[in-house]
């Protein structure tokens, strides 16, 4: 029988001077993932390794190697990556790690998953120079096309240009197809390893190497567990529930991209294990798009796992669970425990609605975090924490409800404890499991809830110290931050014309509080500019001090004084010399403790009226039914809204 017979219509292999080619030629447009990948083979090519250097540390063998991707356009292209493995170990598992934007291959990695038992690579796909390069050293090449960082356009590109694969529209011009490839041409160098067993394959990355991962996964069978975050997501050029213009915006048609290239047409795709890492506020894999698109995975092999509060970072109980995934499904080393079962009751008598939690006790639960909250975009959402009890097995908490015009969001964060002979050194003893879920307008109106929470003048009085806070560096005298977008929330809006109230203990005299607000972070849709605005304030003495902020006693980079407390979407408070503010260069770091905060409140002012003017009169009114929540929501209206990772 003659091959080419089986070979679909539309491919055409290359009779040009670039014959040589990984690549098909094409005659039209590939129209799903299927098409896109046909006629491409991984495997087939000789990957021409070559160890640029190797060395022993630690009982690991490592290796600084390159590998050949393929050639495109008649020119070979090459990537760089570093290797390592417990040094005389054999039959290992293994993990391929892809770094985020604006990074490189990371070294720490290899030599952290490698101490755990595995063989591990780190491939260098944006082509940065290495870790430690020496001046010749060989690094990643990619010839005759450039789907790295120095071609941003190319991430949501489908149009021919002079370094792309296809002379019309095509997934195949777009950076994350090749892209793709490289990391598809690592699997091959992992399977061919003679220390690896290549039936125990996982991949896993960050941010733009969290979209890598989806889309290998997503295409590459050999990939029997994943762990994206903070990217891969998918939906990201569809507009959020209620936030018309909110979609990132595609050069070429956005339905092909849709279904050639974005990450929603890959994770049905993906039949291996699959944990998503992620974080509540992040702006590079909305929560919202992270629960509809991980319900698009086709098994029930899948978890979450999301860390409070942040935005592209973990806390480490939530970032010990991607190894500890990859210890259970790789190595089997423990039983990981199911997704939490939950239930939104909306109806009841007292009309707020009820959080109901099981846990799996598949391992000793910690605890169990209930969260709630009502920004439409989860990116500025604040999660209020609503105390969960434990009865008859079941956590449960209610979510009260502010306006019935708005969604109401729920999330559950069960720690589970680390068996002692599973924790390897450096894990913290515990780990996160989320679920989430969702009631839109129409349901909460639907079933009677009523809206019972009102405007709070008191933001915190830290009781519980920064519980709603999330803090970096904060047991540190000289770098500690404290940030929160409870202004965010309705119940904390600044009634007009009131002064932030700020109660304050420090132990030494002569430092500078940098109180910094930020406005319409995220929020291009509206049509206003994000801006940070900053309050130098000087704490001349020791001990408890007032601070009374009035809106006008904030600057932005440029002087200008901020004239309307409205539009808030997040408060820091941070030593006065780390701020961004022009002034602050001038400061000496912060003396003495980090300063206890005892109170914080809006005085003065008149009631709060809210305002919503980026909010059109219809779509408060769009309220999705919960399936609708877990599907893809259709794209109606697109800015430009390039991803700022990839700048």
């Amino acid at each position: 029988m003659n091959r080419l017979l089986l070979i679909p219509a539309i491919f055409l292999f290359r009779t040009t001077a670039w014959s040589d080619d990984s690549l098909p030629l094409l005659q039209s447009p590939p129209r799903t993932v299927e098409q896109v990948w046909d006629g491409y083979d991984p495997q087939a090519e000789s990957l021409q390794v070559r160890v640029v250097r190797e060395w022993q540390e630690d009982g690991l063998t490592l290796r600084y190697v390159t590998y050949r991707i393929g050639t495109f356009r008649g020119t070979p292209a090459t990537m760089a990556a570093f290797y390592g493995f417990p040094t005389g170990q054999h039959q290992l598992p293994a993990v391929m790690h892809m770094h985020g934007g604006g990074q490189r291959a990371f070294l720490r990695a290899v030599k952290d998953y490698a101490a755990r038992g595995y063989a591990a690579l780190s491939v260098n796909w944006g082509g940065r120079p290495m870790e430690d390069a020496r001046p010749d050293d060989a690094n990643t090449d990619w010839g005759a096309v450039d789907p790295t960082q120095n071609n941003v356009a190319g991430y949501s590109n489908l149009l021919p240009g002079d370094t792309t694969i296809d002379p019309f529209p095509s997934a195949r011009n777009n950076n994350w197809f090749l892209l793709t490839i490289g990391c598809r041409r690592g699997i091959t160098f992992l399977e061919q390893q003679p220390e690896v067993d290549a039936s125990r394959i996982g991949v896993f990355g960050h941010s733009m190497g969290g979209r890598l991962t989806g889309l290998v996964a997503g295409s590459d069978s050999r990939v029997k567990a994943a762990s994206p975050s903070v990217g891969g997501s998918g939906f990201l050029q569809t507009d959020l529930w209620g936030l018309p213009g909110s979609a990132r915006r595609v050069r070429g048609d956005v339905d092909l991209f849709q279904k050639t290239i974005a990450g929603q047409a890959y994770l049905p795709r993906i039949h291996c294990p699959i944990l998503y890492l992620s974080a509540t506020n992040d702006f590079n894999a909305p929560m919202d798009f992270v629960e509809r698109g991980m319900a698009l995975v086709p098994h029930e092999h899948k978890r979450t796992t999301y860390a409070p509060h942040l935005n592209h970072r973990f806390t480490p109980a939530a970032e010990v669970a991607r190894p500890l995934w990859f210890d259970s499904h790789l190595q089997s080393r423990l039983q990981f425990p199911e997704t939490p079962a939950t239930q939104l009751v909306l109806q009841q008598e007292t009309g707020t609605p009820v959080f109901r939690v099981t846990p799996d006790p598949a391992l000793p639960i910690e605890r169990v975090d209930i969260y709630y909250g009502y920004e439409r975009d989860p990116r500025n959402r604040y999660w209020a924490d609503a105390r969960a009890t434990l009865r008859d097995g079941k956590w449960i908490a209610e979510c009260p409800v502010y306006d019935v015009n708005e969604p109401l969001f729920v999330l559950a964060n069960v720690y589970y404890r680390v068996n002692p002979a599973v924790r390897r050194d450096g894990d913290p003893e515990s780990f996160i499991l989320s679920a989430a879920d969702a009631a839109y307008p129409e349901q909460l109106r639907q079933a009677n809830v009523k809206a019972t929470e009102q405007p709070q003048r008191v933001i915190d009085d830290f009781a519980r110290g920064f519980h709603d806070w999330y803090t970096l560096n904060i047991t540190n005298h000289h770098h500690w931050l404290a940030s929160t977008r409870k202004l965010a929330d309705p119940r904390w809006e600044a009634p007009a014309g009131a002064q932030l109230d700020l109660e304050i203990a420090t132990t030494q005299a002569g430092n500078t509080l940098a109180v910094e607000l930020t406005t319409d972070t995220w929020r291009s849709y509206s049509g206003r500019k994000a801006t940070t605005w900053t309050a130098m304030v000087p704490l001349p003495t020791v001990g408890a001090q007032r601070v009374v902020l009035a809106a006008d006693a904030f600057r932005d980079p440029e002087g200008k004084p901020l004239t309307d407390w409205y539009g808030i979407t997040e408060l820091i408070l941070q030593a006065g010399n780390k701020s961004k503010h022009p002034t602050a260069a001038n400061l000496q770091p912060w003396q003495g403790d980090v300063p206890r905060f005892t109170d914080l409140r809006w005085i003065g002012g008149q009631p709060v009226q809210r305002r919503k003017p980026f909010l059109t009169a219809s779509s408060a009114d769009g309220g999705l039914n919960r399936q609708e929540f877990q599907r893809a929501i259709t794209n109606s209206v697109r800015r430009e809204q390039i991803d700022e990772e990839s700048r």
